[in-house]
C-alpha cells in the first residue's frame, strides 16, 4: 500500500503525504492561533473604518474583514436571507456523476463516487463550501476514514476562513497558519479550497462582501435614525410653565415632574415664553423617508446576490418580469454548479481516487444542476408522425419510467382504444404480424412517391358527422352545414394540384435513406421553400373564404335564426 503514495501530488502539483491525511490539521483551539472566538468590528462602524478594513485585507491581512462580514451576514435579514437562498439553490440540486470511459475500471471508480453522494450530511457539506459566495473563498478539510481498510472521506468539515491567508508573492496562493503562528503552504490532498468570485481580482477583493458591508453600513445608519425619528415623534412633548416669581427650586421640582411623566422631550419655560417647532417643507414628519432608504438598499443587496429583486422583494411588474428576473437568476445558479463541480472534481475527487486506486488517465467527473427540461409530448409525437425507430431504453428514460424487469407486474394498454383521427400507430401497441407479440423496431417510414395522387380522406363530410348531433327541427343549421361541406370540397379540388406539387418534393426528401433526423428534415424543407410556389393554393383558400363570407351574408339577408 506505501508503493500508491510514492509520488502522488494534488491537482496543484503538491505532494500527498499519508500522515497528513490521516491527522485533523485544522481544529479549532481555544488556546492557539486558531480560535473560534470571533471579533466584532462592525460595532461602532463608519465609512473610515470600512476603508480602513478593506484597504488592511488587500495588504495580506484579512482578518478583520472576514469578520466584517460574518457581522454583515449574521446581523441583517435581508442579506443572510438572500445569501442563504442562493447558496441552498445548488446545495440541495442533483448531482450526477459521468464514467470517465467505458472501461469496466472507470465504471466501478465512478459508481463509488455514487454511493458516497448519497450521504445524507452533504447537503450542508455543500452549503458550508458555498460560504465562498459571500466571502470570495472558503478552506474545507477533508477527514479520510481509512477504518475499513480503503481511503473514503468520512466528512467535510468546514474551516473559518481567518485560520487562512496567502502567499505575500501573489495574494492568490492560500496558506494555512499552524499553531505557532507559522505560514506553511496547504498540505497535498487535505482541503478543497473554493474560491468563487463575484468580480476578477485577487481573492479577498472577490468576494460580495466587499459590497454588502457599504450596503449593511448604511442600513445600519437609516435604521438607527429611524428607530430615533419614531421614539421621539411618538413621545408627546412635555412643557411645565412657571411663574416670574419662582425659585430656583420651584423650577428644579417643575422640571422632574415633567421628565418623570416619560423618557425624553420634556421642558421648562416661563409662562411669558413659547417654543415653536418648525418643519422643514421638503420632509415631511413621518417614517416614509427611512423606509424608503431602507427598501433602496434591500433592492441593492438583492441586485448584488441574486442579480434580480423580483424573487426576494415585492416588487411590480407582472408575471413576464417575474419570468425575466427567474431566468437572471437561474445563471448565476448554474454559475455557481459550474464552480463548485471544478472545485470538488479537483481537490475531492482525484485525490480519493488516485489515494484508493493509484494515478489514472482519466477521472469520473461531478455535474451539478438542474435537469434538462424536454418538451416530452413534442418529441413522442414527432417520433410517432415520422415512425422512427428508436431505443425502448431511451423512451423509458425520456418519460420518467423505469423499464419493466422479469417478474415485475405491469400494465398493459391493449384495451385503449384508438384515436380515429390519429393515422400514426402507438408505439406501446404490439405488430399485428409479430406472433411473439413482441414489438419491433419499424423499417424506413413509407411515403408517397413524388407525384403520387394524395388519397381521397375517409373522413364523413362536416355535415354527415353533425347531423345526428343536431335536433331534428333545425332544419336550417343542415342547410348550413351542407353548404360548408360544398365549399370545402370546391376548396379542396381547387388546391388539389398545388398540394400533390408540394407533397412530391417532400415526399422524395422523406424517403431519402440518407435523411439523418428530424433537424436535417427541417433544414432541407427550409433550402427548399423559395422553390415552392403557393400561389395555387393560396388562391384555392382565398375563394374559400369568399365563398364562406358570402354564405353568410346569404343567411343574414334570408332571416336565418330568426
Amino acid at each position: 500500500m506505501a508503493d500508491v503514495y510514492k509520488g502522488l501530488v494534488d491537482a496543484r502539483g503538491r505532494p500527498i503525504e499519508k500522515r497528513a491525511l490521516l491527522e485533523e490539521t485544522a481544529a479549532a483551539s481555544i488556546s492557539g492561533v486558531r480560535s473560534p472566538i470571533t471579533g466584532y468590528p462592525g460595532d461602532g462602524l463608519n465609512p473610515q473604518r470600512v476603508a480602513a478594513i478593506l484597504r488592511e485585507a488587500d495588504t495580506g491581512n484579512p482578518i478583520r474583514f472576514l469578520e466584517l462580514a460574518e457581522t454583515v451576514e449574521e446581523r441583517d435579514p435581508h442579506i443572510v436571507g438572500v445569501l442563504g437562498t442562493r447558496k441552498r439553490s445548488v446545495s440541495q440540486l442533483e448531482i450526477t456523476v459521468e464514467d470517465a470511459s467505458s472501461d469496466p475500471a472507470h465504471k466501478m471508480h465512478a459508481e463509488l463516487v455514487r454511493e458516497w453522494l448519497k450521504r445524507d450530511e452533504l447537503a450542508s457539506e455543500l452549503f458550508d463550501l458555498l460560504d465562498a459566495i459571500h466571502k470570495g473563498y472558503s478552506f474545507t478539510e477533508i477527514i479520510w476514514d481509512t477504518s475499513e481498510g480503503q481511503w473514503v472521506p468520512g466528512r467535510l468539515e468546514w474551516r473559518d476562513p481567518r485560520w487562512f491567508d496567502f502567499a505575500l508573492e501573489d495574494l492568490r496562493t492560500p496558506q494555512m497558519m499552524t499553531e505557532g503562528g507559522q505560514r506553511l503552504p496547504l498540505p497535498g490532498g487535505k482541503f478543497i479550497y473554493a474560491p468563487m468570485a463575484a468580480k476578477s481580482g485577487i481573492p479577498t477583493r472577490s468576494g460580495l462582501a466587499r459590497v454588502l458591508s457599504w450596503v449593511w453600513m448604511f442600513k445600519a445608519f437609516s435604521n438607527r435614525d429611524w428607530a430615533i425619528f419614531s421614539q421621539t415623534y411618538g413621545q408627546p412633548i412635555r412643557v411645565g410653565r412657571y411663574g416670574q416669581g419662582a425659585s430656583a427650586t420651584d423650577k428644579s421640582a417643575l422640571f422632574r415632574a415633567v421628565a418623570n411623566v416619560a423618557g425624553d422631550m420634556a421642558a421648562i419655560i416661563p409662562e411669558s415664553m413659547k417654543i415653536e417647532f418648525v418643519e422643514t417643507g421638503n420632509v415631511s414628519a413621518s417614517s416614509d423617508l427611512y423606509e424608503k432608504r431602507v427598501v433602496h438598499l434591500n433592492l441593492e443587496a438583492s441586485k448584488a446576490v441574486l442579480g434580480q429583486t423580483t424573487t426576494t422583494d415585492a416588487v411590480s411588474g407582472g408575471h413576464a418580469v417575474s419570468q425575466e428576473h427567474r431566468l437572471v437568476q437561474e445563471d448565476i445558479e448554474r454559475s455557481d454548479c459550474r464552480q463548485l463541480a471544478a472545485h470538488l472534481n479537483r481537490d475531492l475527487v482525484k485525490v480519493w481516487i488516485d489515494l484508493e486506486f493509484g494515478p489514472q488517465a482519466a477521472y469520473p467527473r461531478l455535474r451539478i444542476g438542474r435537469p434538462e427540461q424536454k418538451d416530452v409530448d413534442s418529441i413522442v409525437r414527432n417520433v410517432r408522425a415520422m415512425k422512427l425507430p428508436v431505443k425502448k431504453a431511451d423512451m423509458y428514460g425520456l418519460l420518467g419510467v423505469a423499464q419493466p424487469e422479469a417478474g415485475d407486474e405491469v400494465i398493459t394498454w391493449e384495451s385503449a382504444q384508438p384515436d380515429p383521427h390519429d393515422d400514426t400507430s402507438s408505439p406501446d401497441s404490439p405488430d399485428p404480424n409479430d406472433q411473439d407479440g413482441r414489438r419491433r423496431a419499424p423499417g424506413p417510414p413509407t411515403l408517397p412517391p413524388g407525384n403520387a395522387r394524395q388519397q381521397p380522406r375517409p373522413d364523413r363530410p362536416l355535415s354527415e358527422t353533425l347531423h345526428s348531433e343536431l335536433p331534428p327541427y333545425e332544419a336550417d343549421a343542415r342547410r348550413a352545414l351542407e353548404r360548408i361541406d360544398a365549399i370545402v370540397k370546391d376548396a379542396d379540388a381547387a388546391g388539389a394540384d398545388a398540394l400533390e406539387w408540394m407533397l412530391g418534393f417532400v415526399g422524395e426528401i422523406m424517403a431519402d435513406p440518407e435523411l439523418r433526423d428530424l433537424e436535417d428534415l427541417r433544414s432541407r424543407l427550409i433550402a427548399l421553400a423559395p422553390d415552392i410556389s403557393s400561389r395555387s393554393l393560396s388562391m384555392a383558400l382565398r375563394q374559400a373564404m369568399t365563398l364562406a363570407q358570402l354564405s353568410g351574408r346569404s343567411d343574414l339577408i334570408d332571416g336565418f335564426g330568426s
